[in-house]
């Protein structure tokens, strides 16, 4: 009987998989600083891109595995933290912000504390079953894979420009730049999810081909191709948030209807 008693009481390989996959993500968000110390900025963009794959990647591993686990959600959150927010501030600082004496640090700390207030207010209501943005397939704010690309933007475009565009290294523009992004991470706009779009079959080869494009495209072209990715993500919020209150406006007139159905007649 102790055999099996002890074989119950160990770990499955299941729920260690993903765990390894979200440490690695961040362990490779952290990375990402060292490089930026070392003022090696397409490596320590890079190790950000490579933390927000394997944070793409942990949670469906879980799931396929079956190895979801609420330890797991919040080193997910802890992971998250450093990879999307604590370390591209960390670089954005070393990279300009720091010509700033004094203040430019604060854009960097305020775009940090949002990002952790963000993640903080999804654990706290992961478990709500009140949730109108999920619900309707959106998300509340700006994701922190997302964020962290949307904040590394000015840099993006500065590599893409072979480093010529030096107007882009002027802290009067990208400190604004990391407050709107700070907002972004901590409103209640509701944005797109991803995991709720579903394909047409008759689109499918399409969508394989322009994955495979895109694909080749960050290899040949990632500053352009990162650019472009994160100027048609931000395009894409204002969208987002008319969209949903597309879908509020439907269900206010479906519970009035629903309401007026019930009420008893004479």
């Amino acid at each position: 009987m102790k055999g099996p008693e002890r074989e119950r009481r160990g770990i499955p390989l299941r729920a260690v998989v993903p765990n390894a996959v979200t440490a690695l993500a961040l362990c490779s968000g952290l990375t990402g600083i060292r490089f930026a110390i070392a003022g090696e900025w397409e490596l320590a963009v890079a190790a950000i891109i490579i933390a927000a794959v394997l944070d793409g990647m942990d949670g469906r591993i879980a799931r396929m595995l079956n190895g979801q686990s609420r330890f797991g959600a919040e080193l997910d959150s802890l992971s998250d933290v450093i990879a999307f927010g604590v370390s591209p501030a960390v670089i954005l600082h070393l990279w300009v912000l720091k010509e700033w004496p004094r203040l430019g640090w604060l854009f960097a700390l305020a775009y940090a504390v949002c990002m952790a207030l963000r993640l903080a207010r999804f654990n706290a209501r992961i478990d709500s079953d009140d949730q109108p943005h999920k619900s309707a397939g959106f998300l509340t704010g700006v994701p922190a894979p997302a964020g962290a690309g949307l904040l590394l933007l000015p840099l993006y475009l500065w590599l893409a420009s072979g480093r010529e565009w030096t107007w882009l290294q002027d802290y009067r523009l990208v400190a604004p730049w990391a407050a709107v992004c700070a907002f972004l991470a901590i409103s209640s706009l509701a944005t797109y999810s991803w995991t709720s779009f579903r394909l047409r079959r008759n689109v499918r080869l399409e969508a394989i081909v322009v994955i495979a494009l895109v694909g080749g495209a960050l290899i040949s072209a990632p500053w352009e191709t990162l650019s472009v990715a994160a100027i048609l993500y931000a395009i894409t919020i204002p969208f987002s948030a008319f969209g949903y209150a597309r879908v509020r406006r439907q269900r206010a007139a479906a519970r009035a209807a629903a309401r007026s159905e019930a009420q008893p007649l004479g």
